[in-house]
């Protein structure tokens, strides 16, 4: 039988991205998001959940995320399921499931775009690929100070 290996996860960060470096250089890069969903109960009311995924990031696409994306900010990931098991120092045997990256793709406005500027500078596109070129990335980073926007403790999913 055939093994399929394959995810697809729309959510939001919980936290800002964090790289760090092999010591050959690479790097990697650590995201965590919130995918909320809801459903109805038997007795008809609405009831939410969220779900948490650990995702990881290699090379390029691991500093794209960290120069562009912050907490909050929706992507969407594909990837695949990997199983890490380690050994701390006192000698406990740890796992954890998450998701290696293959594509990480911005569904809102890159850190401190705004109306006019980002937008009409990438023909309009408001979701750069993580897997754009950093020539045309670069290009089409603003350099206007980040824009603040305040939300309400209740408009965030998490």
């Amino acid at each position: 039988m055939p093994d399929l290996n394959k995810v697809f996860l729309i959510g939001n960060l919980t936290r800002d991205p964090e790289v760090r470096y092999t010591p050959k250089g690479t790097a990697v890069g650590d995201l965590a998001m919130a995918i909320n969903s809801s459903y109805k109960a038997q007795d008809g009311s609405t009831k939410e959940e969220v779900c948490y995924v650990d995702v990881v990031a290699w090379g390029r696409q691991a500093e794209t995320c960290k120069e562009f994306l912050q907490k909050g900010a929706p992507i969407f990931v594909e990837g695949r399921m990997q199983f890490d098991s380690w050994e701390t120092k006192e000698g406990e045997k740890r796992s954890r499931l998450r998701v290696r990256a293959e594509r990480v793709q911005f569904l809102g406005r890159p850190r401190g775009a705004t109306e006019g500027g980002a937008s009409a500078s990438r023909g309009g596109q408001d979701r750069p690929d993580a897997g754009e070129s950093s020539s045309s990335r670069r290009a089409a980073t603003p350099t206007q100070p980040e824009e603040h926007i305040d939300l309400p403790p209740d408009d965030v999913p998490f």
